[in-house]
């Protein structure tokens, strides 16, 4: 039966990576195995062979199957492409507890009636709601409550995401969570509030959470971590600063700093150890239920009651599912194995979400208990409870090293000392203690848990301090991941057992087998989808090279620290030997400062103003101007613009942007930043060198941009756009688009084709390709051909 399980959810894992749904028609092809399983359980020989057999596909393919329906159920209720962008007026229900920022306020929003004629809606949208006029969003934006029904107009997109190697699949976690779509408020629309609240449970569950985070916010104002209580207690994990998760991520505790499965369990036991003592002191209760029944009520009401308050997070649902199956096999008086426990979770994560398969902490979870219950369980000798301690801290990080380093290229070296004293300490003193804060009107008991916090927090930013806190390196390949597993098993199985070492010969290939570099003579060009923004990497044989870091996102997320720092770490560049940002222009000045903190860069040259904070930070820095040039691994770079003459100019920032040429035996390609017809003008009078093969489009597109001479003049075979999806600016400009292909150029968009990946070989031809069709999946909408895919107009909105 165990074996089943994980069939299943393989074959549910295994959907999850196709580029279309199969046809569900042909699920009864499975049952053909069907009548196999019916043979006799003991049979021996060819027969028992082929029941086993059978069942094996049987399940398989139920976790397949089951899998695919239930995607196209979900897939089936999508925005249609006409109504994107358009006003739709609409009555719904806030489904979740809101998240303010800065300048908006997010919520998910459950559709109850469309209003707008004709106009489709998806059952759940994500909406942000935004202050158009001042920085103080209460003053800008109604208090919006979960469970409360509101008529909006709203503008509509279908779920889209940046589309990068190694990235953040938003569009699938969107998927996951049953949002599709995403949109705005119009500020010139209907806003209007009809009722204080819509009782249903699930209302009711996420108006408990929003009072429970108000009450722990406002009894720790101005408290360094009263973010970290918020998510100890409802799940809150973005009411965390990033400075704060830095310091979880560096000493690998920060599987602890939300409603993780160690806090149900802790918080279970408490509940079923007090039920069992006060149940036995009534003997006219234990007549009527034994207290050990009684006790595991207690624990799994513990359990499902916290799990709501994390607003039923996917970690502490795999905890209740272990613990209700465990809960069950005490109540019936079946022993049950803990294999047995941890299979059954499994098949009900599965069964419930299919997408689970796809998290990192589904493989984490899972793959953590499973690691314990290895090292374990079974034992024939029990070693001191030290000992145990010990040995466990290091078989879940030894267990959970490949994965760590497959899905985050990185792994905490001092997480087993910080887990060590953060456990105890954070699940069995701050939890209770903040939980008993969030409903006791005592806000003693909140500082308290805060007080005890802030302890820990002395430590782990010590720890996460030391220099080499934290091992990052590049993404280990698939097999050497697989291999790596392997090994990691076999080193953990218990003493005795011979040739325990090979297991760690077996994890050699995750450090040093490492992803290819180019040769002499050849560049590779990635121009990253960063949104509405420009981020290119230049790869030669030795080099690194970064132009431009792309947009900010928020206060605290960039495209440099969400987008480019990872890319980098995963394809091994831990070293940019310079980076060049071309003019000041948040949406290519975003993420440097990110950049800039996150690994060495050699040298800095930029357009900016001398007092500007991003080269005062560098280690070197200096302007770009025409007539700079360098060779890397033969591989030339020139600088074509600006004039050094320009900075004494009083010039746009868009028409002092650095201008940078690429040259490689194979070919060439230019990037022109963002100038516009005016320094397009100088470039035709100054320079003899435009011809490119590879263009990305000036200034995304624009209509300012991109002139016909300047056309003419670099007649590039290829031609890549840097836009967001439906940016409001409405890049590319359709007769901007026009003019390329009337050219003979072949068109590629970040906004359709994700990533754009080239490299430039010596013995040619150029190689073009597009990360959204290199790595297809079923949720995400085809690449439309380049020819075919519309500018929007001016003015369009977002």
């Amino acid at each position: 039966m165990r074996l089943c399980i994980v069939l299943f959810a393989f074959g549910a894992w295994l959907l999850q990576r196709q580029a279309e749904l199969p046809d569900l028609r042909y699920a009864w092809l499975a049952l053909l195995a069907a009548p196999c399983l019916y043979i006799a359980r003991s049979s021996t020989g060819t027969v028992a062979i082929a029941r086993k057999v059978a069942l094996a596909l049987v399940s398989f393919a139920a976790g397949f199957y089951w899998a695919a329906g239930v995607a196209q159920i979900r897939l089936d209720d999508a925005l249609p492409l006409e109504w994107e962008g358009r006003d739709i007026d609409i009555i719904g229900v806030v489904a979740s507890l809101p998240q303010p920022y800065e300048r908006s306020v997010r919520f998910e929003l459950a559709i109850e009636h469309v209003l707008t004629s004709d106009a489709r809606v998806p059952e759940r949208i994500s909406l942000s709601w935004w202050n158009r006029g001042t920085r103080d969003v209460a003053a800008a934006v109604p208090e919006v409550k979960p469970g409360e029904r509101w008529r909006f107009t709203v503008r509509l997109k279908r779920p889209h995401g940046t589309a990068n190697p190694h990235g953040f699949d938003y569009e699938a976690w969107l998927l996951e969570r049953g949002v599709r779509a995403t949109g705005y408020v119009r500020p010139r629309g209907s806003a209007e509030r009809l009722a204080r609240m819509v009782h249903r449970p699930s209302y009711w569950v996420e108006a408990v959470r929003d009072r429970v985070r108000e009450r722990i916010l406002n009894g720790l104002a101005d408290r360094a971590y009263a973010g970290v209580i918020a998510a100890l207690v409802m799940g809150d994990q973005r009411a965390i600063p990033p400075e704060q998760w830095q310091t979880f991520t560096r000493t690998g505790v920060n599987h602890l700093m939300s409603i993780s499965g160690l806090h149900v369990t802790m918080i279970s036991g408490l509940a079923y150890a007090i039920t069992l003592a006060l149940w036995r002191r009534s003997a006219r209760l234990t007549l009527r239920l034994p207290a050990a029944k009684a006790a595991v009520v207690g624990g799994v009401v513990a359990a499902f009651l916290y799990t709501l308050l994390a607003g039923f997070a996917v970690p502490a649902q795999r905890t209740l599912y272990m613990i209700a199956v465990v809960a069950a096999a005490l109540w019936i008086g079946t022993a049950t194995s803990a294999s047995v426990v941890l299979a059954a979770a499994l098949l009900v994560v599965v069964a419930i979400d299919p997408w689970s398969v796809t998290s990192a902490g589904f493989w984490l979870s899972f793959g953590a208990v499973a690691a314990i219950l290895f090292a374990v369980v079974n034992r024939v000798a029990q070693p001191h409870w030290a000992i145990a301690w010990l040995r466990t801290q290091a078989a879940v990080t030894i267990a959970l090293l490949p994965l760590l380093l497959a899905l985050f290229q990185q792994v905490s070296l001092i997480s087993p000392v910080a887990n060590a004293f953060a456990i105890p300490v954070v699940s069995l003193v701050v939890v209770p203690l903040a939980l008993a804060g969030s409903v006791l009107p005592l806000d003693l008991v909140l500082y308290l848990a805060h007080l005890v916090m802030a302890w820990c927090m002395i430590a782990l930013d010590w720890l996460s301090g030391l220099p080499q806190a934290v091992w990052q390196q590049h993404a280990p390949a698939e097999w050497a991941t697989a291999i790596a597993l392997v090994g990691a098993l076999w080193f953990i199985f218990p003493r005795g057992v011979p040739g325990r070492w090979v297991g760690a010969l077996l994890c050699l290939p995750l450090f040093f087998v490492v992803p290819a570099m180019p040769r002499v003579g050849e560049l590779r060009i990635t121009v990253l989808d960063v949104g509405q923004g420009l981020a290119v990497l230049l790869q030669t044989a030795h080099h690194a090279l970064l132009y431009d870091t792309g947009p900010a996102f928020g206060p605290a997320a960039d495209s440099g620290n969400r987008i480019i720092a990872p890319y980098l770490r995963a394809v091994g560049v831990a070293r940019l030997d310079g980076m060049i940002v071309s003019h000041d222009d948040s949406d290519h000045t975003g993420g440097a400062a990110s950049v800039l903190q996150a690994l060495p860069v050699g040298w800095l040259a930029s357009s900016l103003a001398d007092m500007d904070p991003l080269p005062l930070i560098a280690d070197e820095a200096f302007r770009c101007y025409a007539g700079q040039s360098w060779d890397w691994d033969g591989v030339k770079f020139e600088v074509l613009h600006p004039l050094y003459a320009s900075y004494e100019l009083p010039l746009k920032n868009n028409d002092r942007g650095c201008v940078l040429k690429a040259s490689a035996p194979g070919g060439s390609i230019l990037i022109p930043a963002d100038i516009e017809r005016r320094s397009e003008e100088i470039l035709l009078a100054q320079s003899e060198t435009l011809a490119a093969d590879v263009l990305i489009a000036g200034h995304h597109g624009s209509k300012t941009s991109s002139t016909p001479a300047f056309v003419q003049a670099v007649s590039p075979r290829t031609v890549i756009f840097a836009v967001g999806y439906r940016n409001r600016f409405g890049h590319p400009h359709s007769a901007v688009m026009a003019r390329y292909l009337e050219s003979g150029s072949t068109l590629y968009r970040t906004d359709n084709d994700g990533a754009v990946l080239v490299t430039i070989t010596p013995e040619g031809p150029i190689k073009m390709e597009r990360y959204r069709s290199l790595h297809r999946r079923y949720w995400l909408d085809a690449p439309r051909d380049e020819r075919v895919v519309e500018a929007q107009p001016d003015g369009a909105v977002q």
